[in-house]
């Protein structure tokens, strides 16, 4: 009887577990700290819009002239290789490290120039440098400096953040090759 009892509770147990959240394997894991920032629509926008969506994050400012604009023509590498693979529900989210100048009509005016729909892509803004520079290090331990001649030194990663809102895998996002984008691809795939 002590057998049956103990083999009916691991079979519950093994059930019980299988039950829970996905467990993802990436290359890092953190925990993104919950935020409420201004979308380039001067909306407010939450990590709790989030919730439920696989997204991909990065660190940039508009008056960037190295790695951002590089970055943004990545991220949008990936967009259309998410698209073609048939997977259109992935959101793309930027976060502005110059908050003073990348006002939400600055940021609107960067995305259209660049071509890039606003209905799965958000830049986000409406904090001021010190807040961003701590969210950054907290959420995704990248790091954010102001230089003095008012440009900045940042992490060019692209990270990957599961519908839990943890960020569990990180790519370079300046220097992706056409098998590096692949990679990304498959690793999102993987997750849905």
């Amino acid at each position: 009887m002590k057998r049956i009892a103990l083999l009916l509770l691991i079979v519950l147990l093994s059930l019980l577990t299988a039950c829970g959240e996905p467990e993802y394997n990436g290359n890092i894991s953190y925990e993104v700290q919950d935020f409420s920032f201004t979308n380039q629509d001067g909306e407010t926008v939450s990590k709790s819009d989030f919730e439920g969506d696989i997204w991909i994050a990065d660190f940039i400012y508009t008056n960037c002239q190295t790695e951002c604009p590089q970055m943004v023509y990545n991220k949008q590498k990936v967009e259309r290789a998410l698209s073609d693979a048939g997977i259109d529900d992935v959101k793309f989210v930027s976060f502005s490290i110059d908050p003073e100048h990348d006002t939400p009509e600055v940021l609107k005016e960067y995305g259209e120039v660049r071509g890039i729909e606003f209905d799965n892509w958000t830049f986000l803004t409406g904090y001021d440098f010190e807040e961003i520079k701590q969210f950054a290090v907290k959420s995704f331990k990248t790091l954010i400096e102001e230089m003095e001649d008012d440009t900045f030194v940042h992490g060019i990663n692209f990270f990957v953040v599961s519908p839990e809102g943890n960020a569990i895998n990180k790519y370079n996002g300046y220097y992706m090759t056409d098998e590096q984008v692949d990679e990304m691809v498959a690793f999102i795939k993987d997750m849905l």
